[in-house]
């Protein structure tokens, strides 16, 4: 996170996008005992309770994916994984930090959630619901590869509560998605979106990656009007990374590079005009801005719980093999091996691998530098929650982001200007304590 401006111009290794605070790389084992010292303790009042499930499955891996997955699980793994998850879940309901809580929302991520069939997600919805009810959850998200559906998966999912379908369509051209290891075709994208529609979600999102390799500015365009004649409620797009343990993160450190060559992946600048692009289009087509990454039809209408929780430190149970969580101003990570995760829970332990206890600054500076992805940010949150100023307390930074042309600070708060907002990850480093700021992420 120490690279120069000019440094950023290609795509480098390393996790480019902050997703929590302090950084990843400053969680440590030695911290479990106050992992479970927050799990064991009453949650704070008000603080609403997340649920994230694992589902670590998929048809092939990626060359882009950075999280852990498996593609070479049988029938019996699949069971085994799912009981111990089954387990970690009732672990969690009885301990003290849900504190009758009941959950806000669900979120199956992976992996691939969809990987799993009808029967075998029945089965496991069914007992997570048993042991820790969603009946008052106001979202339950579910991530989908195209080409994992079908439409009586569809109608199962519909019928057990789901809520919110994320489409990882990445790209609608064949070539580009089998050059980057993506497991669907574009025909996959287009049958299992109309499905999803008949059987009644009124709720989808589409992912998007802009610059993953052989992309071009005709073929972004075609994936852009494409995106915008199905018309699903929301669209994420993300900018292509190279965290260290991606395939292609690790073909270019065999040869001995640590950026990659524009002619494979595309420059920063590029991705982000790439993004400017689909919403400016998007906007053009009734779509608002809703974060750095996300555009919708209808705010009023189209809510992300799980996104939105999480950015006003909810606390969450992360559960699965290397799932991350945060709970009573601890953050929580699970052990990231197979064996490791099934053999603590046979064992009636809950598997955690690493964790980190924040300071009430700290989780200040970590909503903070998280909804201002969002575009926005109101003063009142933080002087009512933290009692802070935080125009006034982090005036260093917001001062170099004006002057910079990132955002416009205001007196309610900060505004980020459209190329600020296109690149907010790279300056949310401003606000980070010192022994944060020039060291690796993850």
């Amino acid at each position: 996170m120490s690279a120069t401006p000019l440094d950023q111009e290609k795509t480098g290794l390393g996790n480019y996008f902050i997703a929590n605070y302090p950084p990843f790389s400053f969680w440590k084992k030695d911290f479990v005992p106050d992992a479970l010292a927050a799990i064991n303790r009453p949650p704070t009042p008000g603080t609403p309770l997340g649920l994230y499930l694992h589902i670590p499955f998929c048809r092939k891996r990626c060359k882009f994916c950075y999280f852990r997955v498996y593609t070479d699980k049988n029938g019996r793994d699949v069971e085994t994984y799912m009981n111990a998850l089954v387990k970690e879940v009732e672990l969690l309901s009885k301990t003290a930090c849900v504190g009758g809580r009941h959950l806000d929302y669900v979120y199956f991520g992976g992996g691939t959630p969809s990987y799993l069939s009808a029967t075998q997600l029945t089965d496991l919805i069914q007992r997570v619901k048993a042991v820790f009810p969603w009946d008052k959850t106001r979202e339950v998200a579910f991530e989908c590869e195209p080409g994992t559906l079908q439409l009586h998966k569809l109608q199962t999912l519909k019928d057990l509560g789901v809520t919110r379908l994320s489409l990882g369509i990445e790209n609608f051209n064949d070539e580009i998605l089998s050059s980057n290891g993506r497991a669907h075709l574009s025909a996959e994208i287009h049958r299992a979106y109309g499905w999803a529609r008949e059987v009644g979600f009124d709720q989808i999102n589409i992912d998007l990656i802009a610059g993953m390799v052989g992309e071009t500015w005709e073929n972004w365009r075609d994936c852009v009007r494409k995106t915008i004649d199905i018309a699903p409620e929301s669209v994420t797009i993300y900018q292509m990374e190279l965290p260290y343990n991606t395939t292609y993160s690790k073909e270019l450190t065999v040869i001995g590079q640590e950026t990659a060559p524009t002619n494979f992946i595309a420059d920063w600048p590029t991705k982000r005009a790439w993004v400017d692009y689909a919403f400016a289009e998007m906007k053009k087509a009734g779509y608002e801005t809703s974060s750095a990454y996300t555009v919708v039809k209808d705010k009023a209408k189209t809510q992300f719980v799980y996104r939105d929780a999480l950015w006003h430190g909810a606390d969450m149970f992360g559960t699965g093999v290397a799932s991350f969580g945060h709970v009573n101003g601890v953050h929580i990570q699970n052990v990231d091996t197979w064996e490791a995760y099934i053999a603590m829970l046979d064992a009636g332990e809950l598997p955690l691998g690493r964790a980190l206890p924040v300071t009430d600054r700290q989780l200040l500076i970590r909503e903070m530098i998280l909804q201002l992805k969002t575009g926005h940010i109101e003063k009142d949150y933080f002087r009512s929650k933290f009692g802070v100023d935080i125009t006034d307390e982090f005036k260093d930074g917001y001062r170099q982001l004006q002057d910079d042309g990132w955002l416009t600070v205001t007196p309610r708060g900060a505004e980020l200007t459209r190329p600020g907002l296109m690149q907010i990850d790279r300056h949310l480093t401003a606000f980070f304590e010192p022994e944060h700021v020039s060291t690796r992420y993850a």
